[in-house]
């Protein structure tokens, strides 16, 4: 009785005693770590009591802590006593420890809610509609320490200073630490950018520290860099902004092998590399650029990119279907099909999976959530699959953003043969029929088709919902699609991308230079989103065409593209670059003789060099992005691969060739060279090279396996730089 007549209290009272759950307690208890996925936010709770993640289901929250257990948890009577404070002071056990003081504003804040009546709301309480931290994006000097403010603006105009009830993050501790309450201190030896981030009730909001490096950097000097487009002098600025100064123009060896390995995955033969080096035309990179870019090799190499976001494992998706979905992609891109062609071609896709590629991808991804997950990724740049089952924790995506994306791929059905692992032979037909439902698994409500920050979608009942979202993707104000392409297409011959990781676009993951990012997607969209068209030009920049050797100013630099970022050789291109190199292709099981590595469509075809180096295994969900990190594995497999060996001293060879040739040492070493690193080698390396065939017992075939081999297993050789 007595918790029903609090219950039924008035909320009249002044501003100052309103104390609302929504508004106030459930704050509280997200800055105490509660509502946190390591707390009570655990699938089954923790100890009997379970709150939604991040506060997402209020309503569930106030049944939980109100009523559940007979309101074991609250005392009208006593509030100080309640169980809830109790806990959260250590007054009796708990185990996840002291969350706050007696003494403390959250201890007061619970206490005067309860004192109250509880109130689920009260009648000053309206809806969050932005966070903002003050200041916004700030230059600062080493060592400086300040503390933030953060504001919460509602719709009824109300302004609210929440610093103390929200969460904060540094996306870099060693550049610029924050307190949970908000103040931040400033690294006194480092220079660079961080990003503050702060939480409060499912709004997140960001600003940028800038610590310039101290020493000046002269106007001119920057003003004296060369500028090919646009994306120079975007960077220049940014980097003029950070006082780091770019690495200079790279060799003209270090062009063609970096373009080389970019644009189609191939590294140059040596007759290639000789004539690139001894032209003198001053045209002669950007000629390079286009030839590659009509080169047959460019299609292969760039639907691998692809098929490593899409591939199914044959074993569920079926040999023929997977292999359906690899011709396709390579014949887009020999067609140089534009990007919102490639997007509504797979999104909208209906029909045989063993006749059209992109109706395999709806094979292997069955449910609406499913097919949710990978377009995000892929289309969008953003990672909704958090909010798949609860509040993003590091952005603004709900539930009801999740399951109203996933309303649009509601309708699709599947007719024919299912999948049925570890065999699935069979076909399906993949088609659209009216009627079909996605419902919320919290509310149990329908949800209506609405694309993530968009409005709801408009079509004839009988349409297929599909259609309506390709046509907002791929509209040019569309504020996903253009940024997301742009993006993946940067890091892949950048390094990294703008926003990294590329398919995490999100407000506490913000683009290193966000100006840049935008150019690119205008001039994506102008150009009628034109993969080739955005290659030549990110190809032709200045910036591309760094050296990768670090200067005083940008050593420490990893994400402004001060220098070229030194990249380990992907797995396809590493096996190519080998059979290559020891003029021995190689011969993969259910392919033509003399297949390259980068025509093998099923991660089953055998390779140990490809899978030492990373050949993504699409029985695991895909997107499979790539991992270039070296292993220990791959150090080893180089020194003591016996495949590898045998090449090196098989009759058929290059080296053997080589040995039978009347060529002189010198020139053998530089053919090796310019074979493994595109360049001539220097007269200390030709020195060293030359002797070892004075070596004790060497003969002219040991002495070139030995140099050979000790090129392959060299850092210039393995990385892309």
């Amino acid at each position: 009785v007595a918790l029903l007549c609090g219950l039924l209290r008035t909320f009249s009272m002044g501003e100052e005693e309103s104390v609302s759950f929504v508004d106030d307690v459930l704050p509280v208890l997200g800055k105490a770590g509660c509502s946190s996925s390591g707390c009570h936010s655990k699938p089954a709770g923790q100890n009997g009591f379970k709150l939604s993640v991040f506060a997402y289901d209020p309503k569930a929250d106030y049944q939980e802590i109100v009523f559940d257990g007979r309101g074991r948890r609250l005392s009208l009577g006593a509030p100080e006593q309640s169980l809830i404070l109790q806990k959260a002071t250590q007054a009796v056990p708990h185990e996840g420890g002291k969350r706050f003081d007696r003494e403390s504003t959250s201890f007061q804040v619970i206490s005067r809610w309860i004192e109250n009546g509880m109130p689920y709301e009260v009648a000053s309480d309206s809806v969050l509609e932005q966070l903002a931290i003050v200041p916004k994006d700030f230059l600062t000097k080493p060592g400086y320490e300040k503390e933030l403010t953060v504001m919460a603006y509602y719709g009824n105009g109300r302004q609210r200073d929440v610093t103390a009830l929200a969460s904060f993050k540094t996306n870099k501790e060693v550049l610029v630490e924050v307190t949970e309450s908000g103040v931040i201190s400033v690294s006194k030896e480092r220079t660079g950018e961080a990003v503050i981030s702060a939480q409060f009730m499912g709004e997140v909001a960001t600003t940028r520290v800038t610590i310039p490096d101290a020493a000046q950097i002269a106007e001119e000097r920057f003003a004296a860099l060369p500028k090919h487009n646009y994306i120079d002098a975007l960077a220049y600025q940014r980097l003029q902004n950070l006082g780091v100064f770019p690495s200079p123009r790279c060799l003209d060896g270090e062009f063609l092998r970096r373009v080389s390995i970019d644009l189609i995955g191939r590294l140059p033969s040596a007759v290639e590399a000789r004539e690139f080096l001894a032209n003198s035309n001053p045209n002669k990179r950007s000629e390079l650029i286009e030839s590659l870019l009509q080169h047959p090799g460019y299609a292969d190499h760039w639907a691998v990119k692809w098929a490593d976001l899409f591939r199914p494992n044959p074993d569920r998706a079926g040999v023929k279907s997977v292999y359906i979905l690899d011709q396709w992609l390579r014949e887009a891109f020999r067609e140089n099909m534009s990007m919102d062609v490639f997007a509504r071609k797979i999104l909208a896709a209906q029909g045989s999976t063993h006749r059209l590629g992109p109706a395999v991808i709806y094979r292997d991804r069955r449910t609406p959530e499913d097919l949710t997950t990978l377009f995000s990724q892929v289309f969008l740049g953003v990672r909704l699959e958090c909010a798949r089952c609860h509040h993003h924790p590091n952005e603004k995506w709900s539930q009801e953003d999740f399951y109203q994306m996933a309303a649009f791929f509601g309708s699709l059905k599947h007719k024919g043969d299912g999948v049925s692992p570890p065999i699935s032979g069979g076909w399906e037909m993949i088609y659209h029929r009216p009627g079909g439902k996605v419902i919320h698994p919290v509310t149990q409500k329908v949800m209506l088709p609405k694309p993530p920050d968009g409005v709801l979608a408009s079509f004839p009942k009988e349409a297929d919902p599909r259609g309506w979202f390709v046509d907002w993707l791929v509209a040019p104000d569309n504020p996903f699609f253009a940024k997301a392409m742009v993006n993946r297409l940067w890091a892949e011959v950048m390094g990294r991308g703008i926003v990294h990781p590329v398919d995490d676009f999100r407000v506490t993951n913000p683009a290193t230079n966000p100006l840049l990012l935008d150019a690119l997607a205008e001039d994506f969209i102008e150009h009628g989103y034109d993969v080739k068209h955005l290659l030549r030009r990110i190809t032709n920049s200045a910036l591309y065409q760094q050296s990768s050797l670090a200067n005083a100013s940008n050593g420490s630099d990893g994400e402004n593209f001060a220098r070229s970022y030194r990249r380990r050789l992907a797995a396809e291109v590493l096996t190519d670059a080998l059979a290559d190199i020891t003029g021995l292709p190689d011969d993969f099981d259910g392919l033509p003789g003399h297949s390259r590595a980068n025509q093998v469509w099923n991660f089953k075809i055998a390779s140990n060099t490809m899978d030492a180096f990373g050949r993504p295994d699409s029985s695991r969900d895909c997107p499979c992005e790539r991992n270039l990190s070296t292993s220990v594995v791959q150090a080893l497999h180089m020194m003591h691969s016996q495949k590898l060996q045998d090449k090196l001293d098989h009759k058929d060879g290059r080296l053997s060739q080589l040995v039978g040739s009347d060529r002189s040492r010198a020139d053998i070493v530089e053919e090796l060279y310019l074979l493994t690193y595109s360049r001539l080698p220097e007269p200390q390396e030709l020195a060293i090279a030359t002797a070892a065939f004075e070596a004790p017992d060497a003969t002219r075939q040991t002495a070139c396996e030995d140099l050979l081999w000790a090129l392959l297993n060299s850092a210039e050789f393995v990385f892309n730089h």
